[in-house]
């Protein structure tokens, strides 16, 4: 199968002139665009056109397919991003440009964002209250805020008097100093009247533009969206935007800012009915990381089911019935591999393990081995899915912080098994995870194909690597921009005859739900040996997941025949 080394793209897909970080959002995206229009010619593309001025409320009664639309272009826009971002730090290190521009520039060109022909009033088809965003560009992908700056974003349909303008939704980011946010009260003070990066009003605000559009949403009773930024420290953009759900305008009134000048002041009031808002949520999981730490909030049975064995501990919530399953379990951090596996001469761990002695760059054995690319960008993300990826091992010379060690370090956030009344055992996190990011591996006794009969004649409990449907193929996908563009392979690649026994050793990811539509994925990895035969079953982010959501992977496979 050919392969698509992101060194081989068109160079332009990569470097059209972009603002620098440290130019800030001032540059507006529709000039932005211009610069860049003519360095995205790699295929046809759909002729330009400004946003649709015409208003829409979608259904979401068909929403497994609203939702699998917005995931592929979240990941066309995630995958896009890291791997612009990655080739730049290889060709021009030193050099930071806005690669998230890029991205969303790039696809915008080629008519990859979603419900441009028309202006979509309420809900997102297929965006949940709760997501996450780490871009405002990101968010423009899929149509939940239109602009990259604006804190209003509003339509003008064109009707029997003119235009109007109705507001579609807000961003509040904590940029004006007379806001008041209660959660489902918000007094939103009006767009103008400041200076860049001053939260302060050093101008009286007029009712125009955004401020008219959500004078008119008030008049006609016209609901619009809420998002809440928040400073981050591990997003890569420094901040992330929560969609907390619709809101609609109750009132609006003139006022004395706290600066002296006249602001427009608009009072914003939560729908009811809607699923908790995110935020709310994104705080509550900050206060339970130090809660169980401290004390045992109800419901909570355990502080930590892996007694230490893991980076971080891992509680056990029960507040439905009286079930303690987990605890019945040895828990194993690692799995438990037959010695056959790790019977290799010194000659073949001297020829694969590789010579760096610091960081690896191209010329490493282990990259090479991956196709030579990196597996990783810089931050540990997995810049996209292979049937098998090699990291650096026990036989290489490069340091623990060496880039292509990332999953073997085990655990890179706070997990938690819960009691669902859905699912039964569940997983979540209390923190946000990354798209592409590790999540944890699927640990137990490793069986041979001889040895697997006996185990289900006993009753044995089995995760077979092989009924995993290859989702990696849809992590790091661009073939949507790039029309030559094909995913990873190998020449050739042996199928999967063990499985791992959960029966009476396990970890965290043995709770993983199951579901068609997974927000995690199994990635194959090699680190501590180098038979293909017997590869980690490493766990990623297939999308960016709130504090909370549940986890949920395909295992390819009803869950009655899988674990009780």
């Amino acid at each position: 199968m050919a392969t698509t080394n992101p060194s081989s793209l068109p160079r332009d897909l990569f470097f059209p002139h972009c603002p620098n970080e440290d130019e800030g959002d001032e540059v507006l995206f529709s000039e932005y665009l211009s610069s860049v229009s003519s360095s995205l010619d790699l295929i046809p593309a759909p002729s330009k056109r400004s946003r649709s001025d015409e208003m829409v409320r979608v259904s979401s009664s068909d929403d497994a397919f609203y939702r699998s639309l917005v995931r592929r272009t979240r990941i066309t826009y995630d995958s896009l991003r890291s791997l612009i971002a990655a080739e730049e730090r290889r060709l021009t290190p030193g050099h930071r440009r806005r690669a998230d521009l890029v991205a969303g520039a790039k696809m915008k060109r080629l008519g990859l964002w979603l419900h441009r022909d028309k202006r979509i009033i309420g809900s997102i088809p297929g965006v949940s209250v709760g997501d996450v965003f780490f871009y405002r560009v990101e968010m423009m992908t899929v149509a939940v805020h239109g602009h990259i700056q604006a804190g209003i974003d509003y339509v003008c349909p064109r009707g029997g008097n003119g235009c109007f303008p109705i507001a579609t939704s807000v961003v509040l980011s904590g940029g004006y100093e007379d806001d008041d946010d209660q959660g489902d009260v918000i007094i939103y003070s009006g767009s103008g009247g400041r200076k860049k990066n001053d939260v302060s009003t050093t101008a009286p605000q007029s009712l125009s533009r955004g401020n008219l559009a959500l004078e008119k949403s008030k008049e006609f009773g016209i609901e619009l969206r809420v998002i809440r930024g928040f400073t981050f420290d591990r997003s890569p953009s420094g901040r992330v935007y929560v969609y907390d759900g619709l809101y609609k305008v109750i009132d609006s009134w003139p006022d004395a800012g706290k600066s002296g000048f006249g602001v427009y002041k608009f009072k914003l009031l939560r729908i009811e009915g809607q699923e908790p808002m995110g935020s709310v949520v994104l705080q509550l999981a900050m206060d339970l990381k130090t809660k169980i730490l401290k004390s045992s909030p109800s419901g909570y049975l355990c502080q930590d089911i892996s007694n230490g064995q893991e980076r971080y501990p891992i509680s056990l919530f029960n507040d439905i019935d009286n079930d303690k399953e987990p605890l019945l379990f040895e828990y194993v951090c690692k799995p438990e591999y037959p010695s056959i596996v790790f019977q290799e001469t010194m000659e073949m761990k001297r020829r694969n393990g590789c010579r760096c002695v610091e960081n690896c760059c191209a010329s490493c054995a282990c990259i090479k081995r991956n196709g030579g690319e990196s597996a990783y960008d810089g931050n540990g993300l997995l810049l996209r899915g292979k049937p098998l990826v090699y990291e650096c091992g026990t036989s290489c010379r490069c340091p623990p912080s060496c880039p292509n060690r990332v999953s073997q370090k085990g655990l890179r956030h706070q997990l938690e098994v819960f009691r669902s009344k859905e699912t039964g055992w569940g997983v979540r996190s209390l923190d946000v995870i990354r798209a592409g990011e590790f999540i944890c591996e699927f640990t137990g006794k490793v069986r041979t194909e001889d040895q697997l009969e006996a185990v289900m004649r006993n009753g044995g409990s089995l995760v077979y690597p092989s009924l995993f449907p290859a989702r990696w193929r849809e992590w790091g996908d661009i073939s949507d921009v790039v029309g030559d563009y094909k995913p990873h392979g190998f020449s050739s690649y042996m199928k999967l005859s063990f499985a791992v026994d959960v029966t009476r050793k396990r970890n965290v990811a043995c709770y993983l739900s199951h579901s068609t539509r997974p927000n995690v994925f199994v990635q194959m990895v090699l680190h501590d040996h180098y038979n293909e035969m017997f590869p980690h079953l490493m766990v990623f982010a297939m999308e960016n997941i709130p504090p909370l959501r549940e986890l949920s992977i395909d295992y390819g496979i009803e869950m009655d025949n899988f674990v009780d």
